[in-house]
């Protein structure tokens, strides 16, 4: 029954095993896995496992670390893969000025041309922000379609910002890093945060939860963070498990499927 929301199966951690970490997954009750390609050389990947894996889907976009290069063949190519149905979500995309791998301008220019490919896909958008929370939420109050959801992937910010993501119609993604002894302003947005507009994920490999902080991280981990999220909101593991279920597939399952993935006609 449980669920982990985002993911990265197609990256080379998981090369030597992959086939093992999924099933180890299911064995140990996921039911559903989103993983995401998050620039042109793991798009084939993710719809290689998305079509041997019925438990798992797919999602695809340019991460703003790669947005430096994006440009209209790149869009092309991207629309023809969200034509797989298995393909759920457009993502992750956004903006992060921590590291700025890609120039400010570049993350922005792409970040508003991919949330228009989302629109005319309809499909829900996957957000990457970090360090860049007002950035963020003026330009998804501009171009963002509330209407075809969309989610903050593993949100960090505070519990004012969270309020004016989820008056926007977003869900906010739970990492692991809500088990870390530090995460007093991450609980609050949990306590605050209606659990039908909560998800939780990994990022695997990244972020794994305690106690396999600073290991490789996989989505069985996700347990170790809805439970987290369980005793935050004082109710039992399976019944959040069950609400988190259902929120997955509210969000990405039950879509319908917008014929135009074309490119918009100005790539500026």
């Amino acid at each position: 029954m449980f669920v982990d929301s985002h993911c990265h199966l197609e990256m080379e951690d998981f090369q030597k095993d992959r086939k093992e970490v999924i099933e180890r997954s299911l064995r140990q009750g996921l039911q559903y896995m989103l993983t995401v390609g998050t620039d042109e050389t793991y798009f084939k990947k993710v719809v290689e496992i998305i079509n041997s894996y019925p438990a798992v889907y797919g999602a695809i976009g340019i991460h703003p670390h790669n947005s430096k290069d994006y440009n209209p063949q790149l869009g092309k190519i991207i629309a023809a893969f969200l034509k797989d149905k298995r393909i759920v979500a457009y993502g992750e995309i956004g903006l992060d000025f921590f590291k700025n791998y890609s120039p400010r301008e570049s993350q922005i220019h792409a970040f508003q041309l991919q949330l228009e490919v989302a629109k005319r896909s309809r499909l829900p958008a996957i957000i990457h922000s970090r360090n860049a929370k007002d950035e963020t939420i003026q330009i998804l109050s501009k171009d963002y379609d509330g209407n075809l959801g969309g989610v903050i992937h593993c949100y960090s910010y505070d519990l004012a910002a969270a309020k004016k993501f989820l008056d926007m119609g977003f869900t906010l993604s739970i990492p692991g890093t809500i088990t870390y002894k530090n995460s007093h302003s991450l609980t609050d947005v949990v306590k605050f945060t209606p659990i039908d507009k909560l998800l939780a994920e990994t990022d695997a490999p990244f972020l794994a939860p305690h106690p396999h902080r600073g290991k490789r991280n996989e989505p069985s981990f996700v347990r170790l963070t809805i439970e987290k999220i369980a005793q935050i909101k004082g109710k039992g593991v399976e019944e959040i498990a069950m609400d988190l279920k259902r929120n997955f597939e509210k969000l990405f399952l039950h879509k319908d499927r917008g014929e135009g993935a074309e490119e918009p006609a100005d790539q500026g």
